[in-house]
């Protein structure tokens, strides 16, 4: 541990921590300290995020910066965390785990009254690194950087990510890799694997604490309710059906949604095994972990829907202390939780098919395209694309995505005739479609490419790529490259967890 310098009330007031977690939450967390970088280096600075946070930017200078976002230097006004939270891991349980290469700096308050946690990821061991060196490589902080601002921009809920730092040390992974800092910005760390931490090793009484913080942190109309434990239950279902209905719409694969990576805010956590798809199949894994397809690209609502039932699990004794009752409304909750979730997924498909009117075969209509789609190698992002473009162009760029030429000619006429039962000409449906339909995605050959001439030193297609995937969805001169999708025979592609 060591010493801290002396804060100046001007960088104090700089940062605006305001860390209610540790003055709240005692026993959820142990006090720690980032081992110091040797020779911190700023390699990516996220200026927009810092200036919507209130936070330093280059004008504190990158070395200052280096510094702070290292662990070389502690920041002004954090007091450094590790958190404690468990977790089911591909369905088993393990009841002590936390943040092992994590480390939360504390909570920044912008200017709008918007409250924000800032962690590092890659800063050392913790009490909870079981037996890991707490450390991360360039590459994975590269990727997570890339991957969480690409989602931003698709308006998906995510946590962000605000500066990578080279620490001037080298990280063993089977073979030498840079090692390097990543700060996150989240609404909050909270995870279902806490609760279940609380319910396992804490009591009712600890989760009641718990859910009452979450409540307040994140959906604070409902701390009046009557049951807040139930309330919680609801708005994080809510807000995880919300969330894995837009992944599906935009063919995004997590690659490992155990609890402890599903957060109570309902934002997307941890891009270790994640991907967007290539072509469309249900059954599509990238993680090198997942062997049996647990957390496939089709398995998504499900497994999101299981978790919550381990959320259930953990609230179900405080639920039941403010009214027994109520334990039959957290079981249809959940019962009903599929259909929740089938609602917001074809609100997503309408859009991205052009459709304003709900309609009892909506859901036929999207589920006999993607049956049409597997094995048809069609780039998943491109397909839709294709789809707007054929509006004022005809069936055959839709079928110069394809395989088989026909393999979508009978649904295409369906879909036709459903848009002529619809107001609206074909250009402003157009528009509409690729307003809802990215161009520009971080496709898995590009982000690896990318990241393997980081690792060279080459920053530069890194650059391009997040510049375009910072703006996906209007067509930009010179971009051609980041349209097209991974070209023919390549390699099945595989991610892996990075730590």
């Amino acid at each position: 541990m060591r010493c801290r310098w002396r804060r100046s009330l001007t960088d104090t007031a700089v940062w605006r921590f305001d860390n209610t977690l540790v003055r709240q939450l005692d026993g959820f967390f142990a006090p720690w300290q980032a081992d110091p970088a040797k020779a911190p280096r700023m390699v990516l600075f996220n200026d927009t995020l810092a200036a919507q946070l209130g936070l330093p930017g280059r004008a504190a200078g990158d070395d200052t910066l280096a510094g702070w976002l290292s662990g070389r230097d502690p920041v002004p006004g954090s007091e450094p965390a590790a958190l404690v939270y468990a977790g089911h891991q591909f369905g088993h349980f393990n009841p002590q785990m936390g943040d092992g290469r994590a480390l939360l700096l504390g909570e920044v308050v912008a200017s709008d009254g918007a409250r924000f946690d800032l962690q590092f990821k890659g800063s050392g061991t913790t009490p909870y690194s079981r037996g890991g060196d707490g450390k991360s490589t360039l590459a994975a902080a590269l990727r997570e950087y890339l991957m969480s601002e690409a989602m931003a921009a698709l308006g998906v809920p995510t946590t962000r990510s605000l500066a990578v730092v080279t620490t001037g040390e080298g990280v063993w992974r089977e073979e030498p890799h840079h090692g390097a800092v990543l700060t996150r910005v989240a609404a909050s760390h909270l995870r279902i694997g806490t609760f279940e931490w609380a319910a396992a090793h804490k009591g009712r009484a600890a989760v009641a604490l718990l859910a009452d913080y979450a409540l307040q942190r994140h959906y604070p109309a409902l701390t009046g309710a009557a049951n807040r434990p139930l309330a919680l239950l609801e708005a994080v279902a809510d807000a995880q059906a919300r969330l894995v209905a837009r992944w599906m719409a935009l063919g995004f694969v997590h690659g490992v949604m155990n609890t402890d990576n599903v957060t109570i805010s309902g934002e997307t956590i941890d891009y270790g095994p994640c991907a967007f798809l290539d072509a469309y199949a249900a059954a599509q894994v990238f993680s090198s972990i997942d062997h049996h397809g647990r957390y496939a690209f089709g398995q998504q609502p499900a497994v999101a829907h299981w978790n919550l039932y381990r959320l259930a699990g953990a609230l179900i004794e405080a639920i039941a202390a403010v009214d027994e009752g109520d334990t039959e409304a957290a079981r249809v909750l959940l019962e009903k939780w599929p259909q929740r979730y089938e609602a917001y997924w074809l609100a997503e498909l309408r859009a991205k098919l052009g459709l304003g009117d709900a309609r009892e075969d909506d859901f036929a209509l999207a589920q006999d395209l993607f049956a049409a789609l597997e094995g048809q190698q069609a780039d998943f992002t491109g397909l839709f694309r294709a789809l707007g473009a054929s509006l004022e162009h005809g069936y055959g760029v839709i079928a110069d995505e394809l395989t088989d030429r026909d393999a979508l000619r009978p649904w295409f006429d369906r879909w036709q005739t459903r848009l002529t039962e619809e107001p609206g000409d074909a250009a402003t449906r157009r528009a509409a479609m690729d307003a809802a339909n990215p161009l520009y995605v971080a496709r898995n050959h590009l982000t690896d490419a990318a990241l393997a001439a980081a690792g060279a030193g080459d920053l530069v297609p890194l650059e391009a790529l997040l510049d375009a995937v910072s703006r996906p969805f209007a067509r930009r001169d010179g971009l051609e490259q980041f349209e097209r999708g991974a070209p023919t025979g390549s390699p099945r592609f595989v991610t892996y967890c990075g730590t």
